[in-house]
């Protein structure tokens, strides 16, 4: 969901929670965070990231605009909870509604089960990334 939001965007940076350094934080007109829920909560490797560069970036990023994709196993609002939380205490801009792709994977078989990403979740996965990149170019954000 990630490349296919960095597909619509074209002109992007499209880097693994692991990757994420402050200045590439910084340097970054806008952001569009996509994890994983796991266990009502954002992924480790994107809570880590938060806990990693919150303090550093903190006061520089202000103003910024933000959206949220989060695929979910049931629901996915904890995890949205929690990165919203936190772009309040970085004093992001919200200007997408969250996305939340529920894959409805409730059992042990279905949880480890390699997840397929429908065509029309793509779609919008992509328009979202385009949209923010185009808000971005246009100044609108």
């Amino acid at each position: 969901m990630a490349q296919a939001a960095a597909e619509g965007a074209a002109d992007v940076r499209l880097l693994r929670a692991d990757a994420v350094s402050d200045a590439a934080l910084i340097e970054a007109g806008g952001y569009l965070f996509v994890c994983p829920e796991n266990l009502a909560s954002m992924s480790g490797l994107m809570k880590e990231m938060f806990d990693r560069t919150y303090y550093d970036v903190l006061g520089r990023i202000e103003g910024r605009p933000y959206a949220t994709i989060i695929a979910a196993g049931s629901d996915g609002e904890g995890a949205q909870r929690q990165i919203d939380r936190i772009a309040t205490g970085w004093r992001l801009r919200r200007v997408a509604e969250p996305m939340i792709v529920n894959f409805s994977a409730r059992t042990p078989e279905a949880i480890a089960a390699p997840k397929v990403v429908p065509d029309k979740v793509l779609k919008q996965c992509r328009e979202l990334g385009a949209a923010m990149a185009e808000g971005l170019r246009l100044g609108v954000f």
